[in-house]
């Protein structure tokens, strides 16, 4: 699988401090990757690299091929910013933020209300074309970031934290357009604290602590390289529940096998206890604070 991201060594400095230490990343074209980690563990940072908004102190990055530091045009055409801070610009309407970032991506002017119109109904904005910017609600703002982030129709995403301080429905609907971005061919990073809404949204994920990447694949593969044998909980009809301990999946097949051809024993729910990304993260980092 050829990859829409990979860096090989990314350094930033400040001084003494080491916001990235060598990390090593690759992002697969078409995937959704989350990149998860605590406050200060280096995300934004390396986001703000591959945006070509900062340079490395070392290492190498690329996007769609391209190396930020090198050629920061191209990687601008192929690359949508969503940073953690919003930015958005009050005093405008919203097709006319919509169309300012149009012109500043050289989009032809005759594409613009086609443009403005598809990128609105995408992220569920549609009625609020001729609202002002200042009049919208904070989820709506993420949403329109988002619209401005894909305004020159990049091939890959990157998202800061795109659902801090949105409502229940509104990471539900973002979830939901993530999922749609990626069946239009897109590849979209993302980083979040939610680590239950990653899970359901991503296709890979990369740990990251003080700045050094620790563990990146999908979920399962994290997990398997982690696990050495886990639980499985049984629960049956009536309610009795039961755990047992198995080393791999052909354990856990033999297990059900057992329990259910061979015991007769009514199972209603058989699973991994414990087999999320929750548990890689806490297995994976220390809380270490840089």
């Amino acid at each position: 699988m050829t990859a829409a991201i990979r860096t090989v060594g990314l350094t930033k400095r400040y001084g003494n401090l080491a916001a990235v230490r060598d990390l090593d990343l690759e992002v697969p074209d078409g995937s959704v990757f989350g990149l998860i980690g605590p406050n200060g563990a280096g995300k934004s940072t390396t986001f703000a690299i591959l945006a070509s908004i900062l340079s490395p102190t070392s290492g190498v990055a690329e996007v769609a091929g391209f190396d930020p530091s090198v050629d920061p045009r191209s990687v601008r055409r192929h690359l949508g910013y969503m940073p953690d801070v919003l930015g958005v610009y009050d005093n405008l309407r919203v097709d006319e933020y919509l169309e300012f970032f149009a012109a500043a991506h050289r989009v032809p002017r005759s594409g613009w209300p086609g443009l403005v119109d598809a990128l609105l109904e995408l992220v569920g904005l549609e009625v609020k074309r001729d609202a002002m910017v200042e009049s919208l609600s904070r989820g709506m703002k993420q949403r329109l970031a988002l619209a401005r982030a894909l305004v020159h129709d990049p091939d890959v995403l990157v998202l800061d934290e795109p659902a801090s301080g949105l409502d229940p429905r509104a990471r539900v609907e973002l979830r939901t357009l993530l999922g749609e971005l990626r069946a239009m061919g897109k590849t979209v990073v993302i980083s979040s604290h939610i680590l239950t809404e990653m899970e359901e949204m991503c296709t890979h994920v990369a740990i990251m602590e003080a700045g050094r990447l620790l563990a990146s694949g999908t979920p399962d593969e994290i997990g398997k390289h982690l696990r050495q044998g886990h639980q499985m909980v049984v629960r049956l009809a009536g309610g009795d529940v039961q755990r047992f301990n198995v080393a791999d999946e052909d354990d856990q097949r033999a297990l059900l096998h057992r329990l259910i051809v061979e015991e007769g024993l009514p199972v209603v729910e058989f699973r991994q206890e414990g087999n999320g990304l929750e548990e890689l993260f806490m297995q994976v980092t220390e809380g270490t604070v840089q």
